[in-house]
């Protein structure tokens, strides 16, 4: 039997495209809030039998994660035999360790939260720190697949004298795998974060590379604090005006207004998190990682 996807609010683009890969059927699900604040749901499709898959990417997730929990929850009670989730984006991976006493280690508690809930999670580029796997937050399956070749076959397209700059060391790794595939020079700069908001950045010698099209790329854009600093760093160096390439564009607050004002000629992401930049269409690979649990 087909699996049956349903879209939870402000993903049904993302659902749809899956489910026209997979050649799955899309369910019906409704939702509403009451006026004191609470959430009605109601599945309008039968999941009786059914292998269920809930998309819903987790960019601001506080006000997601409880209808996304209540509509697990359902699915099981109303008989679906698997629950699985699609989470393009998956929140609260920043805070993996106690930086300070009594904090939270807030990306465990996340992880227990939705492993109860579903039998498995499809993702793209988790924001993985100091842990080595999802395997360390999550005790359920997690299928990650990469934007890496999605990031350079857009170089390559649209970008034809890129100098591929990362954010910052810890980035060299896959930020050198995208240049390589893109055939593509790049470097990485120093990044020193003095708090949520404030960044410094300290740029290799670059001067050979004058003549080519800084392109900045990182894995989530969301305050654009250092992509901001480096846009404004490369115009006062005699760059060309950098393009900015994200695989998860958060964008908290103005920060893409931000990086258009300091002077980027174009922002791009892909379409983990639905925004006005997304240029690069992630569900095939997504698909590809879902189709290991939907045997």
């Amino acid at each position: 039997m087909k699996p049956l996807l349903f879209a939870m609010p402000g993903n049904e683009e993302f659902t749809h495209l899956l489910t026209s890969i997979l050649g799955a059927d899309l369910g019906l699900l409704e939702t509403r809030t009451f006026p004191d604040g609470e959430t009605y749901m109601r599945f309008g499709s039968d999941v009786q039998g059914r292998s269920i898959v809930l998309v819903c990417t987790l960019d601001r997730p506080n006000a997601k994660t409880l209808p996304l929990l209540f509509a697990a929850n359902a699915a099981r009670d109303l008989g679906a035999s698997h629950v699985g989730l699609v989470a393009p984006y998956l929140g609260y991976m920043r805070q993996d360790k106690r930086f300070h006493p009594g904090e939270a280690i807030t990306s465990s508690s996340y992880g227990r939260f939705l492993s109860s809930a579903f039998d498995w999670i499809a993702t793209v580029d988790p924001h993985l720190h100091r842990r080595a796997s999802m395997s360390e937050i999550y005790s359920n399956p997690v299928g990650v697949c990469h934007a890496a070749p999605k990031l350079s076959e857009w170089i390559r397209n649209h970008v034809s004298t890129a100098l591929v700059v990362g954010p910052d060391a810890e980035s060299e790794q896959w930020v050198s795998v995208v240049a390589a595939d893109a055939g593509v020079p790049y470097v990485t700069l120093e990044k020193t974060r003095r708090g949520d908001r404030d960044v410094d950045i300290t740029f290799p010698d670059i001067e050979q590379w004058r003549g080519k099209t800084p392109v900045l790329v990182d894995d989530i854009i969301s305050s654009g604090r250092t992509m901001e600093v480096a846009v404004r760093c490369l115009l006062s160096l005699g760059f060309i005006a950098p393009v900015c390439l994200g695989v998860h564009g958060v964008f908290a607050e103005d920060a893409y207004e931000r990086l258009m004002t300091a002077g980027a000629s174009e922002i791009v992401s892909t379409n983990t998190v639905p925004h006005t930049s997304n240029g690069i269409d992630i569900s095939g690979a997504v698909a590809k990682a879902m189709s290991e649990f939907l045997q």
